[in-house]
């Protein structure tokens, strides 16, 4: 029996140059999956998401969408600039409204953004956790908020930058009902997210 030809031409990764690659890369490479993040110089595919994932950006995005104050913006699903090796992307942002450079802008500054939330999937956890919430705090972003799924709830952990030491600070851990006036006023209903729909 003869070999099997494929008609697909076989996938070539993109390989990466001495020092790793930069934020301004992220823009220039052929071909690269949705949602690639930059962390330290390396490229982050992500894997397909959970229903919770979407459901909780779903319920987290229309109440900021209707709390947020005219001179914010919510975005979703587009990356922070963090230096010339960082560039990830957070599930949802909310940045300056003065911020946006038109249509094709890809990344935003971190002194733009006032707050980052990232929705904890089973692939991200180290990242969202550890890796990220350190670099959106030596970056100065102010507030961060990471939804997690625990046991099919949602738990919202809500941290604010603590200028003495650079680092974040727990503010709060909010079950079913999610409540706060910073870094405006917001009331999220989180059993929304796991609601049969």
């Amino acid at each position: 029996m003869g070999a099997v030809m494929s008609v697909e031409p076989e996938y070539e990764w993109p390989r990466p140059p001495v020092g790793g690659y930069t934020a301004d890369d992220l823009d220039r490479l052929p071909n690269l999956p949705p949602h690639t993040e930059l962390i330290d110089g390396s490229l982050v595919f992500v894997s397909p998401q959970a229903l919770f994932h979407m459901r909780a950006m779903r319920v987290l995005e229309n109440h900021l969408l209707q709390a947020a104050p005219p001179e914010l913006e919510v975005v979703r699903e587009m990356t922070v600039t963090l230096g010339p090796r960082n560039r990830p992307e957070p599930d949802l942002m909310m940045v300056r409204a003065e911020a946006f450079a038109g249509l094709r802008q890809t990344s935003f500054r971190p002194d733009d953004v006032l707050l980052v939330i990232e929705v904890v999937s089973p692939d991200s956890e180290d990242r969202d956790r550890d890796a990220k919430p350190r670099k959106y705090a030596a970056a100065g972003i102010p507030h961060f908020w990471r939804v997690e799924n625990d046991s099919d709830r949602p738990v919202v952990y809500q941290f604010e930058l603590e200028p003495a030491t650079g680092t974040y600070a727990v503010t709060g851990i909010h079950h079913d009902k999610f409540r706060t006036t910073v870094p405006f006023p917001v009331e999220i209903d989180l059993t929304a997210i796991c609601l049969s729909s």
